[in-house]
């Protein structure tokens, strides 16, 4: 079940960060694959190091969350950004929207290093920043429908399915991760704790958002 778009008869203005975020992950991705492993020893977030130095490696909470693993990787991040953000910042307002998506990050690099804080394993990736774009996404506009790959079918399907079967995955994987994942073989994986730190940053930061005034109310 793979989305390929949704229901944008509720978006009311051209998405303007949204695009933005994607440029920016494409472009430090080109820069990590011309810098190698040194880019990605500076700038991903290590656990490990941080532990070790804060406030020197403070800056790697932001710039690891534009970095990603491979072209897959980076794709799948921003097909999904691209797909749900820009409803959820036509809601929130451009400002507000970037908060949020920089916020939703942030709680999702401290979700992995606090189930793993001594990992040597550097940590990057957008995708416990769209996680929580999901999380609000799901909140606010659960009617809406999200189309999806189904074989060589396109399917329209429920939002609150959708992005329902994909929080089961990341809940049931997270646990499987915390049972299993052997970090002395410092091997690296998809970051579970991250995803669903990140989600549910979102859906916290969707239900403060409602009581509080609409872009449109702001205009």
């Amino acid at each position: 079940m793979f989305p390929v778009g949704d229901d944008n008869s509720q978006r009311r203005n051209f998405p303007v960060v949204t695009p933005a975020l994607i440029g920016i992950n494409v472009l430090v991705f080109l820069a990590e694959l011309a810098g190698g492993d040194q880019f990605i020893a500076n700038w991903a977030f290590i656990p490990a190091r941080f532990s070790e130095e804060p406030g020197a490696n403070a800056v790697t909470i932001f710039s690891a969350m534009f970095m990603h693993g491979g072209w897959m990787h980076l794709f799948g991040n921003m097909l999904f950004l691209w797909i749900f953000g820009d409803n959820v910042e036509d809601r929130l307002g451009p400002i507000k929207f970037l908060i949020f998506y920089l916020l939703a990050g942030i709680a999702a690099t401290f979700a992995q290093y606090v189930y793993s804080p001594e990992s040597g394993i550097p940590n990057v990736g957008a995708s416990g920043a769209i996680a929580g774009v999901l999380g609000a996404y799901i909140l606010m506009f659960p009617q809406s429908r999200v189309n999806v790959l189904l074989g060589r079918q396109v399917v329209a399907m429920p939002a609150f399915v959708v992005l329902g079967l994909w929080i089961v995955f990341q809940l049931i994987s997270g646990v499987g991760t915390i049972a299993y994942t052997d970090e002395s073989a410092n091997v690296g994986g998809i970051a579970y704790m991250a995803h669903i730190g990140g989600f549910v940053a979102g859906l916290a930061m969707a239900l403060l958002a409602r009581g509080l005034p609409s872009s449109s109310d702001t205009a």
